[in-house]
């Protein structure tokens, strides 16, 4: 009896998802170039900044093709919670917005406890 309930199913073989109306991220193919002449291409998100280097197969280090290594190229600046709190208010409204903070503080309609 129990060899016919699992007649049929392929545990663990296959997937009953279908990839039918997935929209995949577009990517652009990075290439890096080994020391032993190995060649490594990796797909990365459009928007990602590619390394510039890699770690082949081998265990050597691929740089990144087309990478000009003799000048400075231009790093990425990290955002800051400044840089992105900047993009959302002005400076104007940040000191407004401050002002009305500290007034509830010191009239004591707002805890000193409280976490924003």
């Amino acid at each position: 009896m129990a060899e016919r309930s699992m007649r049929g199913v392929g545990l663990g073989c296959q997937s009953l998802e279908s990839k039918e109306g997935v929209k995949w991220a577009e990517r652009l193919n990075s290439t890096y170039d080994c020391p032993a002449g190995h060649v490594i291409i990796l797909p990365l998100f459009v928007e990602a900044v590619p390394p510039d280097h890699w770690q082949c197969r081998c265990g050597r280090i691929g740089h990144l093709r087309g990478l000009d290594r003799t000048t400075n190229h231009i790093v990425k600046r990290q955002r800051t919670h400044w840089d992105m709190l900047l993009e959302r208010r002005s400076v104007e409204e940040l000191e407004a917005l401050l002002e009305e903070r500290l007034e509830l503080l010191r009239s004591g309609r707002l805890p000193a406890t409280t976490c924003y």
